[in-house]
């Protein structure tokens, strides 16, 4: 994996809660193999999952004294992955090298990895800071489909009437109203694509709804794997709805999809809110994984589009302007 738009990025690979302190985890990014591991600090830390000396996976081994231990020759690793042990030769200098180790970071109950060169945060999702609205993350739902793909059916609101007939749209009102999309920027180095006035009539908006609603959506892009979405259903005043959907790549064209849910949605548990989010994901899969060509088409006049299809143009026009490789076509 070569471009460095996304190696020198945050992207999502377990969630926290998965992560008990003296446990590891394995996880896969942009063809990447991980060994997760939490210290008795509750630091997360992402290493490759290689031992330097004789190539096993660290994942075979185990947690001791806040250091990560080699299944095979019990060789022992400390926080910033340097050999602290060589049981065979006790007595002998420690070898130079280590474990190769990443940057770790946690937020929205996500453990978010970065193979190359770190910026200073992960995408930006301030809902999540609402202390009035529920948080549960939904996922991981594997698929073999690009994550550009991913994202942009995200945005479509054609297929609503379709795919999501009954919930989110249905076939007797298939149309899609006039909106406005434009650059996003929020001032802090993250930019995108920022559609809004998004309206559409939906028969289940979300999983406590009673009856059908006019809803308003605004989408917003903020990396080029990350989108976010709020929804406001008339017919249920005060409630708040904000989803990030957060794809990590395992490979080009095969992906991993986290949602993270804040809701303003009490009577509901976590799981029957997973449930509701998961049926959704579900049938959006069938569509994704049939798509050619597997990786999204930047190119002029690839795919044929009309005036609803703007926010997807949106999106490819901005992938294309910051040189995106992964996932996408850029020349017929």
């Amino acid at each position: 994996m070569s471009d460095p738009l996304l190696v020198d990025d945050w992207h999502p690979v377990a969630a926290s809660a998965s992560l008990l302190a003296g446990q590891t985890l394995a996880a896969q990014l942009l063809g990447e193999e991980l060994v997760l591991w939490r210290d008795s600090r509750g630091a997360c830390h992402a290493w490759q999952d290689r031992c330097p000396h004789r190539g096993t996976r660290l994942t075979l081994g185990h947690v001791a004294d806040d250091a990560l231990v080699c299944r095979y020759h019990a060789w022992k690793f400390g926080v910033s992955g340097a050999c602290l042990q060589v049981p065979a030769q006790p007595d002998a200098p420690l070898p130079g090298g280590g474990a190769r180790v990443f940057s770790a970071f946690e937020i929205y109950g996500l453990i978010w990895v970065c193979i190359g060169t770190p910026p200073p945060a992960p995408p930006p999702f301030p809902e999540y800071a609402n202390p009035k609205l529920r948080k549960v993350v939904c996922g991981a739902y594997p698929l073999h489909a690009a994550g550009p793909r991913i994202i942009e059916n995200f945005l479509d609101m054609a297929h609503f009437g379709t795919v999501h007939d009954g919930i989110l749209g249905t076939a007797e009102h298939m149309e899609v109203c006039d909106y406005q999309v434009q650059a996003f920027d929020d001032g802090d180095g993250n930019s995108g694509v920022l559609a809004t006035q998004c309206m559409a009539l939906q028969p289940q908006p979300n999983s406590v709804a009673q009856t059908g609603s006019q809803v308003e959506y605004t989408y917003r892009v903020v990396r080029p794997l990350t989108a976010m979405l709020t929804k406001l259903p008339q017919a249920q005043q005060g409630f708040i709805e904000a989803i990030a959907i957060i794809v990590q790549p395992l490979g080009e064209e095969l992906s991993a999809v986290w949602i993270v849910l804040t809701v303003s949605n009490a009577d509901q548990s976590d799981d029957e809110l997973r449930a509701f989010q998961d049926r959704i994901f579900h049938q959006d899969i069938s569509i994704l994984e049939n798509q050619l060509p597997k990786r999204l088409p930047l190119y002029s006049r690839a795919e044929i589009s009309v005036a609803c299809d703007r926010s997807s143009l949106a999106y490819r026009a901005y992938l294309r302007g910051i040189g995106l490789r992964y996932g996408v076509i850029n020349e017929a």
